[in-house]
């Protein structure tokens, strides 16, 4: 390249940049738009007015709320009660039904005991029927033994049932579990004490299932 030319060069790029800054618009460039200030504040008052409106219905929405948790709570409790109030209710009827049924198996036990008793102090009538006499006592010893058996079953159920027989012969009369049928007059024992038990008691769990009646030594 020439000295000629490289001197030429600048002056060529001066007068395209001249040329373009003649022939481009930067009026668009500068032009800001002013705003206008009452729309602003127009638009500003109704978004406050919005956010008032906005607020109010969330607070409404919120007590709403409120007001529904405090009746679900409050019927909750309710259910709660009734629940727990049917469910006592239920409990001790099934515990009256059950009491009902031990009575019964209790009653069966009082036979069976006597039965059994009764067999027990069989004695056999020499003056009548010899020719049987051993098979008779045969019989009724067999008949003892299973009589023995079926009271022992008995029993176990009772105790499975939590049904336990009191106690009460030799011991002071006790009104809680005993009822007073018959007195006596031992003077070598001391006046209350039962003498003889006339019909067994019973106690369920803790309480009393029958009351044991006896007999009291009474000086």
């Amino acid at each position: 390249m020439t000295t000629e030319n490289q001197q030429n060069q600048p002056d060529e790029l001066l007068a395209s940049l001249r040329q373009y800054l003649q022939e481009t618009d930067f009026a668009h460039l500068t032009a800001v738009d002013q705003p206008d200030l009452a729309t602003l504040f127009t638009d500003l008052s109704g978004l406050k007015t919005e956010v008032k409106a906005e607020s109010r219905q969330f607070k409404a929405t919120l007590d709403t709320l409120s007001e529904a948790v405090a009746t679900l709570k409050t019927d909750n409790q309710t259910l709660a009660d009734e629940l727990a109030v049917a469910a006592e209710r239920l409990q001790q009827r099934q515990r009256e039904l059950e009491r009902g049924l031990l009575l019964e198996f209790v009653d069966i036990y009082d036979r069976l005991s006597e039965g059994y008793r009764a067999l027990q102090n069989y004695r056999p009538v020499d003056a009548l029927f010899n020719h049987s006499k051993k098979q008779d006592v045969r019989f009724i010893e067999s008949l003892g033994k299973g009589q023995e058996i079926t009271l022992k079953r008995l029993e176990q159920l009772l105790q499975r049932r939590r049904v336990y027989p009191l106690d009460c012969v030799g011991k002071p009369f006790d009104a809680r579990t005993m009822a007073t049928l018959d007195i006596g007059q031992d003077p070598q024992l001391e006046n209350g004490i039962v003498l003889e038990e006339l019909r067994k008691g019973f106690l369920f769990e803790d309480q009393v299932l029958r009351l044991a009646e006896v007999k009291v030594n009474k000086l």
